[in-house]
């Protein structure tokens, strides 16, 4: 696992994962096309010109680079979900993103503007199951992890088990075991 970022800050309005959690945190939870509105928003608020295609790659890059680290998390529930407004009338159900555990969302520059000017209503996401969705998905990253025997993913992973633990009442310490024990045997296995 690379630990260079994709936030290109020549297309994009935030400069790291926590910007762009502060972001999704002003509306408690946004489908990814309202991540990528809003992001396109405030590009036009820092700059006054934008390309919204170059915006609109880069975002996609840095909004999945986020929920891959846990910087952003899929709220799927089915009280929280969103129809995706692609004009097309398929009606397609977006999961929404949320903040996640390892984020510490911070403001960018002129974002405090957007809920007044994004017709996107402020969602409440629901802590609990939030908790127990983000523990589920931890549990089967952590097994796909050690079976691929990723020690950079089994690493970070370890270090997510302790934000989970800080941002919601879950207990993964189990979880923690398996990836300290996939990294001492990486480590033994070392020339």
């Amino acid at each position: 696992m690379s630990t260079s970022t994709p936030f290109d800050t020549g297309a994009l309005p935030v400069a790291d994962a926590d910007e762009l959690a502060g972001v999704v945190d002003l509306f408690g939870a946004l489908t990814s096309t309202q991540v990528v509105a809003a992001l396109v928003e405030l590009a036009y608020r820092q700059r006054g010109s934008v390309d919204e295609a170059a915006v609109q790659a880069a975002a996609d890059r840095a909004v999945g680079w986020a929920v891959e680290r846990y910087y952003l998390v899929e709220y799927a529930s089915s009280d929280a979900t969103a129809r995706a407004d692609d004009g097309d009338g398929s009606g397609d159900v977006d999961p929404l993103l949320t903040v996640g555990p390892v984020a510490f969302p911070t403001l960018p520059e002129a974002a405090e503007d957007l809920p007044h000017i994004l017709d996107v209503e402020t969602r409440s996401v629901s802590r609990e199951s939030l908790a127990r969705a983000v523990e589920t998905r931890l549990r089967g990253d952590a097994a796909r992890a050690v079976v691929a025997e990723d020690e950079a993913r089994i690493q970070h992973l370890f270090d997510v088990t302790y934000d989970l633990e800080a941002w919601a009442p879950v207990d993964v310490s189990e979880v923690r075991e398996r990836l300290e024990d996939a990294l001492a045997s990486a480590g033994d296995s070392s020339p």
